[in-house]
């Protein structure tokens, strides 16, 4: 009798090592070290989550994070998170990151037309660096002219609209990648926003 419960206990035993070993594949460990992601938040009213949640899974990866806005001094996100901006937009030099990240949240609309900022878009989508966006920040990838015949995600309703009479193909998805550009529809999106942006910086 304890010969059998003595083997049961074994089979238990690797059945759960069998099991910790298919979440390990199931949730892939993405650890880039050396690389840069820079994200531009607004002014004002940016989407904490967007921010922080994403900074933390690109940070776990190993990668720099450093924050850009139009202006410094302590922003405050529409849940009341504060971030200090480690650059002006006047500051940024593309050639000196990997990936530009773009968050959402209802301040970010300010950023729609801004010519900076959409040159920003552009000079990083020129120089091959990933142009990401998460929430209604993928409008500003459309206003600049990148996601025409590209697959992308946005927050939906007028924003869908914008991306559409840009020439994006919506997808309804939590997160997109088409080449270099990787659009996420919102806050409950943004970890995996992170992990995504992580994967294809390897």
């Amino acid at each position: 009798m304890r010969r059998w419960v003595s083997l049961l206990l074994v089979v238990v035993f690797l059945v759960q090592i069998l099991a910790m070993g298919v979440l390990y594949r199931r949730e892939e460990v993405v650890w880039v070290p050396g690389k840069k992601v820079l994200m531009v938040v607004a002014p004002e009213n940016f989407r904490d989550e967007e921010l922080f949640d994403t900074r933390r899974e690109l940070e776990d990866a190993g990668i720099e994070v450093r924050v850009a806005s139009a202006r410094k001094g302590t922003i405050r996100g529409m849940l009341g998170g504060t971030v200090r901006p480690d650059f002006t937009l006047e500051e940024v030099k593309v050639e000196n990151w990997d990936a530009i990240v773009f968050v959402g949240g209802t301040g970010c609309q300010v950023y729609f037309e801004n010519e900076d900022v959409l040159s920003l878009a552009k000079a990083a989508a020129e120089q091959g660096k990933k142009v990401c966006a998460i929430c209604i920040a993928p409008v500003i990838l459309a206003n600049a002219g990148l996601l025409e015949n590209r697959k992308a995600t946005v927050w939906d309703g007028e924003f869908r609209e914008m991306l559409e009479n840009k020439g994006a193909k919506y997808v309804s998805k939590s997160v997109v990648v088409d080449g270099n550009f990787i659009t996420a529809n919102g806050p409950a999106a943004a970890e995996e926003f992170g992990r995504t942006i992580a994967k294809q910086l390897k």
